[in-house]
C-alpha cells in the first residue's frame, strides 16, 4: 500500500543536522545505467551530532565510504527513500557515494532523463531525490565540481558554472567535460545536459568588465530560429545591470531548448533549460506575441541568476520569495523595454483571470501557505502573480528609489544564502525606516479584499470626504481577516481632467476616512490608479462618471478599466444598437478626435 501523503507545516522548520559544503561528483552518462560518485564535504552544525539521513528515490546504492574507507553495511541503512549512515563522525568529514539510475526509465521527467537521444535534468522541487543521494531541500547550499562522462555519440556535454577541462578518455571512444561551480547552490538548481545538439553563440561584457560567452543549444535543425532568443537574453543582461545594479557572474551562461521539458523553462545557475517553444522564433512561425513572451520568460529565468540563485528560498514554504519576486522584476523590464500602461493592464488582466478565482475558491491559500503535502501543488497564481503584486506594493509605499536601496541591502546581506520573507521585509524596513509588520499580513491571509467607496462634497467647507471600507471574505482555514495594508494611488480631476490633488492613501483599518480641503467644486475621484493594490473596488459609478474617466483619465489603466466597467454596464439592447451601426458610420466615428467608440 501506498503511505498517505505527510503534511509538512512551516512552523516545524529546523535546519539540518549536518551542513554539505562542497560536492565533487563524477557522472558517467549511460541511457539504462547511468552511474554516479559524490563525495561530500560534510560538517556537523552541533557537538552531538545524530545520524545523518539522506534523500534518495529509486536509487541503485552501490557503495558507501567515509574518509576514503568503506563502510560495512551494518553502518548505513536503504530503505523508505532514505540513506541513514548510523553514526557518522562528530567532526568534519567526506562522504562517498556511489549510484546509479535509469534514465530511459524515468518518465517523470523530473531528476535525470532522457528523451530523443538527450540526457536532461530537471530538479525542482523535489527531483535530485531522482539521481542521488543528498538533502534535497534549498537550504542546504553547496559549491559543485562535476565531471561528465559518455559516449562520442554526445559531443555535448554541459552542467551549472564554468568549463575548466574536456578531453578524450583515453582507450574508448568516450570523452568528458569537467564543469566548476563557485557559487554555493541547492539542489534543486543543479542540472547537466548531454547530447548531440546544434548551438548558436554570441557574448556580452558585463559593467565589472567581464566577458561573458553565450551559448543557446537546441536540437538539430532548430538552430535558425534563436537569434531573437539571444537578444533577448543580452537585454536582460543589460537590464538587470541598470535597473538592480545586478551583473552576471560567471564566464559563460548557457541555455538548453529540448522539446521534452515539463517546466517552461527552469534557472539553473549558468544553465538555463527551456521547452523550445519559449525559445524558438522566426517571422514566418512566431506571431508578435510569441516574441514576446520570449523575451518576458527568458529576461524571468535570468534574472533568478540574483533572486532565487545567488539568494535562495530556505524552504518551499518561501517560494514567493524568488518567484513572486522575480515576476516582479521581469513585468518592469517588459515595462521598461515595451509600454508600462500595457503591460499593466496585461499583468491585471491576468491577475483578475487566474488569482482572484483562486483566492475565492476552495484551493485559495496565501501567498506563503504555512503548510503542504505536495509542494509541486504550490506553483500558483497566488505565489507568482499574488507575490509579484506584493513586491509592487511595497515599491509603491517606500517609493522606487528606496525600494531599489533596500533590493541592494537584501543583495548584501543574503548573498549565498537561503532567506525569508521575513529577511526580505527587515530589508525593506531597514531601507525606508518604515514599520512593515502590518504589511507582513498580507504574505499570512488568503483572499482578495474587497474596498467599498463612498464620497461626499461639501460646498459650504470646500471639503471633499472618501470614505473607504476594506472586507476579505473568508476562505478555507481563515474565516476571520484582519484588515490589510493597502496603499491606494489617487487623483482628484477637475472637469476637463487635470489633476487638482494625487498621491497616496494608505488604508490601514477596516473603515477609515479621508477628507481633502480646498475644494469647491466636485471633483473626479480616481483611485486605485495603476492598480496599486490588488483589491475588487467597489464604487456607485455613473454612466457619465465612467465615460469622463475614459475621456480624461490621465492614468491609463483607470482609463481602460473604466471602459471595462462601461462595457459591463450597458444593457444588451444598448450593446445591440452599438453592433448595428453601420460599418461606415463605425469607421468615421472612430477617425474623429472627440469620438468614445466601443470594439
Amino acid at each position: 500500500m501506498t503511505a498517505a501523503p505527510k503534511t509538512i507545516y512551516l512552523k516545524d522548520y529546523t535546519p539540518t543536522p549536518y551542513a554539505i559544503q562542497h560536492v565533487e561528483m563524477t557522472v558517467k552518462l549511460d541511457a539504462q545505467d547511468t552511474r554516479i560518485t559524490t563525495k561530500l564535504s560534510v560538517a556537523p552544525r552541533s557537538n552531538h551530532p545524530s545520524p545523518l539521513v539522506l534523500d534518495g528515490e529509486g536509487l541503485a546504492l552501490h557503495g558507501v565510504a567515509i574518509d576514503g574507507k568503506p563502510l560495512f553495511e551494518s553502518a548505513y541503512s536503504c530503505k523508505d527513500n532514505k540513506l541513514t549512515i548510523h553514526n557518522p563522525p562528530n567532526a568534519a568529514f567526506s562522504l562517498e557515494i556511489s549510484q546509479g539510475c535509469n534514465p530511459s526509465a524515468n518518465t517523470a521527467l523530473s531528476g535525470l532523463y532522457v528523451s530523443n537521444g538527450i540526457f536532461c535534468t530537471q530538479m525542482e522541487a523535489e527531483g535530485f531525490r531522482r539521481f542521488a543521494f543528498f538533502y534535497d531541500r534549498p537550504d542546504v547550499m553547496a559549491t559543485y565540481r562535476v565531471r561528465l562522462e559518455a559516449a562520442s555519440e554526445l559531443p555535448v556535454l554541459l552542467a551549472n558554472g564554468n568549463p575548466v577541462e574536456s578531453g578524450k578518455i583515453s582507450g574508448s571512444n568516450r570523452h568528458f567535460a569537467v564543469w566548476d561551480d563557485p557559487h554555493p547552490k541547492p539542489t534543486y538548481l543543479f542540472a547537466l545536459v548531454g547530447g548531440d545538439l546544434a548551438s548558436i553563440h554570441d557574448n556580452f561584457t558585463t559593467s565589472e568588465g567581464r566577458k561573458v560567452a553565450l551559448g543557446i543549444y537546441v536540437e538539430k535543425g532548430k538552430e535558425n530560429a534563436c537569434a531573437w532568443a539571444m537578444e533577448s537574453l543580452k537585454a536582460s543582461m543589460a537590464w538587470d545591470e541598470r535597473r538592480f545594479g545586478r551583473a552576471y557572474d560567471l564566464d559563460v551562461f548557457n541555455i538548453v531548448a529540448v522539446s521534452d521539458f515539463n517546466f517552461g523553462a527552469m534557472e539553473n545557475k549558468g544553465l538555463n533549460i527551456f521547452n523550445d517553444k519559449y525559445i524558438l522564433a522566426r517571422p514566418e512561425i512566431a506571431t508578435d506575441s510569441d516574441y514576446l513572451n520570449i523575451e518576458r520568460i527568458i529576461a524571468h529565468e535570468y534574472f533568478h541568476n540574483w533572486t532565487g540563485d545567488r539568494i535562495t528560498c530556505r524552504d518551499w514554504f518561501q517560494l514567493c520569495l524568488k518567484e513572486g519576486l522575480t515576476v516582479f522584476r521581469d513585468q518592469e523590464f517588459t515595462g521598461d523595454m515595451r509600454s508600462h500602461s500595457v503591460k499593466r493592464i496585461e499583468d491585471v488582466k491576468s491577475l483578475r483571470i487566474r488569482q482572484f478565482p483562486e483566492d475565492q475558491g476552495p484551493l485559495s491559500h496565501p501567498v506563503r501557505p504555512s503548510s503542504y503535502m505536495e509542494i509541486n501543488n504550490f506553483y500558483t497564481a497566488t505565489v507568482y502573480d499574488k507575490g509579484a503584486e506584493l513586491c509592487r506594493m511595497l515599491q509603491t509605499l517606500i517609493g522606487k528609489d528606496t525600494f531599489r536601496k533596500a533590493m541592494d541591502l537584501y543583495f548584501a546581506r543574503h548573498d549565498g544564502e537561503a532567506a525569508t520573507i521575513e529577511d526580505f521585509l527587515a530589508c525593506m524596513a531597514d531601507a525606508s525606516g518604515r514599520d512593515l509588520s502590518h504589511f507582513a499580513r498580507w504574505y499570512q491571509q488568503a483572499g482578495t479584499p474587497i474596498v467599498e467607496v463612498e464620497e461626499s462634497h461639501d460646498g459650504k467647507s470646500d471639503t471633499f470626504q472618501i470614505k473607504l471600507t476594506q472586507k476579505t471574505p473568508p476562505t478555507p482555514g481563515q474565516p476571520t481577516k484582519l484588515p490589510q495594508h493597502l496603499p491606494l494611488a489617487y487623483a482628484l480631476l477637475d472637469d476637463v481632467g487635470r489633476n487638482v490633488k494625487n498621491g497616496l492613501i494608505e488604508l490601514r483599518q477596516e473603515s477609515e476616512a479621508f477628507t481633502f480641503d480646498g475644494l469647491p467644486r466636485r471633483p473626479h475621484l480616481s483611485l486605485n490608479r495603476g492598480f496599486s493594490a490588488p483589491i475588487e473596488l467597489k464604487e456607485n459609478v455613473s454612466t457619465e462618471e465612467l465615460l469622463f474617466r475614459m475621456g480624461h483619465d490621465s492614468d491609463s489603466f483607470n482609463r481602460w478599466d473604466a471602459a471595462q466597467k462601461l462595457g459591463m454596464k450597458l444593457k444588451p439592447e444598448k450593446q445591440a444598437r452599438i453592433r448595428r451601426i453601420p460599418r461606415e458610420r463605425h469607421a468615421a466615428a472612430c477617425a474623429m478626435p472627440s469620438s468614445r467608440c466601443l470594439p
